[in-house]
């Protein structure tokens, strides 16, 4: 063959496989096309849902003002206290006058002392329970009998010990926010395959390498899910511990504001306490959706 027919089928093979490229590369372009597309499709349509969701809340709300005749306020009475109140959300003009976001901050801080708190008893428990059969036979009745005690009940269970209305609510929040994520972490660790266990056996592990290894990463997406379970949980009871202990928190300011009669900043109270809710929810699905297994 002469060096001009090589030429020109080299040629031609260097054509092909530019055209090939760029074929592969506007395919690739097009599908992140479709794939964006569809995931703001995917976006509207839920936005959409959860507007007719807030629509359907806000005209039953409406009928509830109309049929109660006004004694419960309507959506745009109460969001104009909402306004006024997250307007000027830290001022302190006192022991029983701060605003929402000092309230806000206070039930938070006490949230999250009593989840950490729980979190540190509930995990190596958990751990232990799905590790050994004795262990869960111990501890198993014991969770069974506690998890059911409405909050309520360990109020002044905490008073006694700590004499203090600011630690009992942070007692009743950690005692009644810990089964989730012991119950969890306790399912995590017992579905551990058995060929896992076989494969750190085979291999030699360490107590620790197969904790770090093994155990760890596998019930990780239980442990995070008991995590949101148990946030929820603790976010639901501080409105009541705070109404008993009668300190700061946005509980004491729902109790205070039902004394003072007004149902409009009751309202905007709970508004409020479903949005930091869901806030939470979200934060803790975010992770839980980073360490879940993808198939």
């Amino acid at each position: 063959m002469s060096d001009k027919n090589t030429l020109t089928i080299d040629r031609l093979d260097s054509e092909i496989n530019i055209s090939t490229e760029i074929k592969k590369s506007v395919a690739a372009e097009n599908y992140k096309l479709k794939l964006a597309l569809n995931t703001l499709v995917a976006k509207s349509k839920s936005l959409l849902l959860a507007g007719v969701g807030l629509f359907v809340l806000g005209g039953s709300w409406s009928l509830l003002s109309y049929y109660t005749k006004g004694a419960l306020p309507d959506p745009k009475a109460t969001l104009t206290v909402l306004y006024e109140m997250i307007r000027d959300p830290f001022y302190d003009y006192g022991p029983n006058d701060k605003g929402i976001g000092l309230q806000l901050f206070s039930s938070i801080k006490t949230v999250l002392m009593g989840f950490l708190l729980g979190s540190l008893i509930a995990i190596p428990i958990g751990i232990l329970m799905g590790a050994s059969t004795i262990c869960k036979q111990i501890f198993y009745p014991i969770v069974q009998l506690l998890k059911p005690v409405s909050p309520l009940a360990w109020f002044p269970i905490g008073l006694v010990v700590f004499k203090d209305t600011g630690m009992a609510t942070v007692f009743i929040v950690f005692i009644t926010s810990l089964w989730s994520t012991l119950i969890n972490t306790s399912f995590g660790v017992a579905s551990i395959p058995q060929d896992h266990k076989n494969v750190a056996k085979a291999f030699g592990f360490s107590k620790m390498r197969y904790l770090t290894k093994i155990l760890i990463p596998y019930s990780l997406p239980h442990i995070i899910t008991g995590l949101r379970l148990s946030i929820s949980v603790a976010w639901l009871v501080i409105v009541a511990g705070e109404m008993l202990s009668g300190a700061a928190g946005i509980g004491f300011f729902v109790w205070d504001s039902w004394n003072a009669l007004s149902l409009e900043k009751v309202i905007s109270a709970i508004i409020i306490i479903g949005t930091v809710g869901l806030l939470f929810d979200k934060l803790f699905t975010y992770f839980e959706n980073k360490v879940a297994y993808k198939g």
